[in-house]
């Protein structure tokens, strides 16, 4: 007598794909888990402080690694935790670094460090709605003063004060639409 072993091979073929989608599943968990919680994060841009740099509802991706190796540049373009309630995130610009003051005097942002006593104007081609207001800021060690690029329409330091170092998350290193590496560059046209 013979047995039909057909239907064992279809339980064995069966097994081995469940096998090997876990497999995937875990692979690609131990992958993307880590990926997203320490390297690279979406971030989706609210309101319009950023305008016209940023635009409300951008999707952005964050590099969240490089702020671990090197400091951030003024004028680079920060994801931060905001000081007064660190569940939420804000994207702004960097104007003053650690140990700077800088002023502002019916719009015109100068800034004052080691290297400039008398202190330096902004040049910032990235501002096109302005705001005339005036104020002097004084940053302690580990403290940025940021902006939005929408002077007129952005709540940033010169409302609730400096960025401690500690709350920095990264910085946008893509922009999915419109498309850019490295979006709020400086030197990226707008």
């Amino acid at each position: 007598m013979e047995l039909d072993t057909a239907p064992a091979k279809d339980n064995e073929r069966d097994t081995g794909t469940w096998r090997e989608w876990v497999k995937f599943a875990i692979i690609a968990a131990l992958i993307v888990i880590p990926f997203r919680r320490y390297v690279a994060q979406p971030f989706v841009v609210e309101g319009a402080s950023m305008d016209p740099t940023f635009h409300n509802s951008e999707y952005l991706v964050v590099d969240e690694l490089t702020y671990h190796f090197k400091t951030p540049e003024r004028g680079s373009v920060l994801i931060f935790r905001y000081p007064k309630d660190p569940s939420k995130y804000f994207i702004k610009r960097v104007i003053g670094l650690p140990g700077e003051t800088v002023r502002i005097d019916r719009g015109r942002v100068t800034v004052v460090n080691q290297e400039y006593p008398e202190g330096f104007v902004l040049d910032e081609p990235y501002v096109k709605l302005t705001k005339d207001d005036s104020g002097v800021y004084t940053l302690e060690s580990g403290e940025y003063f940021v902006m939005g690029d929408n002077r007129a329409g952005s709540a940033d330091s010169r409302m609730w004060g400096s960025v401690p170092e500690a709350n920095i998350i990264g910085r946008p290193i893509i922009r999915l639409w419109p498309f850019a590496i490295l979006p709020g560059n400086q030197d990226e046209k707008n």
